[in-house]
């Protein structure tokens, strides 16, 4: 799992700047959130890991009835925390915490969300049995992750100089393939997947994917 000690720090220190960058591809974020409400319903309880500074969480939440958005980065938390009090959103609950699925009356998600979260993660396969540990029957995984071994090979060169002069994080490289083998292993079903981007290629999978290896779409 991503390490406090490691790169919560690097987190809190960009997040002002974070809140403020705008998104580069708003069509394909907006083709991504419209693709995630046609499985969410007003019923629904739902859990976002990794969840930034709460953008997509407070556009997310007017579809559902209660969502539960983490992150481990106290900053983004707190900036999340005043984006929902301004927008006067009473739905969505902000929590700083490690990317793990929280016990107790939190547990049993219908939909567990992760979007640009995976490739930061030091150990997907246990995240994986968390989200599967959280979902009820038959809940949904849905991510978007950027598949790093599908970009431009310089970014391997580069992602170490950055992280030695502490302007990157932890970052795993993994392609499309890898990463649906891999939820495949721990027990989901892929029900649906996508690319959303504008461009000619986008390297960021959206995947739809159920609790139980023997359900399908």
């Amino acid at each position: 799992m991503l390490r406090r000690t490691d790169d919560a720090g690097f987190w809190d220190r960009i997040a002002p700047k974070y809140a403020t960058d705008t998104i580069q591809d708003m069509a394909g974020y907006e083709r991504t959130l419209d693709q995630t409400r046609q499985w969410l319903s007003g019923s629904d309880t739902v859990l976002e890991l990794g969840c930034g500074t709460g953008t997509t969480a407070l556009r997310l939440a007017p579809q559902v009835h209660h969502l539960l958005a983490t992150d481990f980065s106290s900053g983004m938390i707190a900036i999340a925390r005043g984006k929902a009090a301004t927008q006067r959103c009473t739905n969505a609950q902000f929590m700083t915490a490690t990317p793990q699925i929280p016990a107790g009356p939190e547990a049993g998600f219908d939909q567990v969300l992760a979007f640009n979260l995976l490739h930061l993660v030091r150990d997907r396969a246990a995240l994986l049995r968390q989200v599967q540990q959280a979902l009820k029957p038959g809940g949904l995984f849905i991510s978007k992750t950027p598949c790093l071994t599908e970009m431009n090979p310089l970014i391997r060169l580069a992602v170490p100089v950055a992280q030695w002069l502490g302007k990157a994080p932890y970052v795993a490289f993994f392609d499309a393939v890898a990463l649906e083998d891999e939820m495949v292993s721990a027990g989901f079903t892929i029900l649906e997947r996508g690319r959303h981007g504008s461009g000619r290629k986008d390297a960021r999978m959206f995947l739809v994917a159920r609790k139980g290896a023997d359900q399908s779409a």
